[in-house]
């Protein structure tokens, strides 16, 4: 059975494509891996072919840096949020301003400074023990769900982006099919490679049977002259039964017999 492999990172919600992709491809096994916050490494992985595609975050903008050998499509910008303990004073806030927590301190969150802190999950451990506080895309705070932190939005501060990438060289019609789903193409819709394989089947099935249809037609039209030309060589109308001879022998017929009465 075939099958396609995507990565995620925390806070992508795939559900919905995993649910539009069993609906339109049930014989096609569509496995998925969350993977941590970290592009070198899920890249390696893509390039490595342990999976078809990856869901990455990367700074706003930071896609054109992932194209050498990739396709790469920019999906949605993610806000930021401030992470703290769940006693800590922001939590009176529903946003704040990078100006709001000056002198705080804050965990480094990029992919080595929370591989530091034991990943992610460890890190929002470390944050709700009231050590510091973190930053990190709304969409993964929310995805991790731990009481014991809150988080809040963090206005001014730089989005994050969220793009999917494949290799070129790996790049396949399911690959296209899935990266039609993620982009919110209809099933129907021509641009799908399923849809688009179906039309041109659908396009040569109809044209076997015109093809059928007119071989069959053109045998009777065959039929039929050859049934006309034998008429003709006979002499009589096509149809009419009569045979040649009889017609010719009325129109040779003499004038009427003289009553033989001489004129006055």
């Amino acid at each position: 059975m075939e099958s396609l492999t995507f990565l995620y990172v925390a806070g992508v919600t795939p559900g919905k494509w995993i649910r539009r992709w069993e609906e339109r491809l049930p014989d096609v096994v569509l496995e998925h891996r969350l993977v941590d916050d970290d592009v070198a490494a899920t890249l390696a992985a893509l390039d490595a072919g342990e999976a078809q595609l990856a869901f990455v975050r990367v700074a706003s903008g930071g896609a054109a840096a992932l194209r050498d050998d990739r396709f790469v499509i920019s999906l949605y910008e993610e806000q930021q949020a401030v992470v703290a303990a769940k006693g800590h004073e922001i939590a009176a806030f529903e946003e704040l301003s990078p100006e709001d927590l000056a002198g705080e301190t804050f965990f480094d969150n990029s992919p080595e400074g929370l591989r530091a802190l034991g990943g992610l999950e460890t890190a929002l451990e470390v944050v709700a023990s009231g050590a510091g506080l973190l930053v990190l895309p709304m969409p993964a705070a929310r995805h991790m769900n731990n009481p014991e932190v809150v988080a809040r939005r963090l206005n001014g501060a730089e989005p994050t982006e969220v793009v999917l990438a494949w290799r070129k060289d790996a790049d396949s019609e399911l690959i296209q099919e899935f990266v039609g789903i993620v982009r919110g193409r209809k099933a129907d819709s021509g641009r799908q490679p399923s849809v688009n394989r179906e039309q041109q089947e659908s396009a040569a099935k109809a044209r076997k049977t015109r093809s059928a249809v007119a071989g069959a037609h053109g045998s009777q039209k065959g039929g039929a002259q050859k049934g006309r030309a034998g008429g003709k060589a006979g002499g009589g109308k096509p149809g009419t039964g009569k045979v040649g001879g009889a017609r010719g022998s009325a129109s040779g017929r003499g004038k009427p017999p003289s009553s033989g009465r001489k004129g006055r």
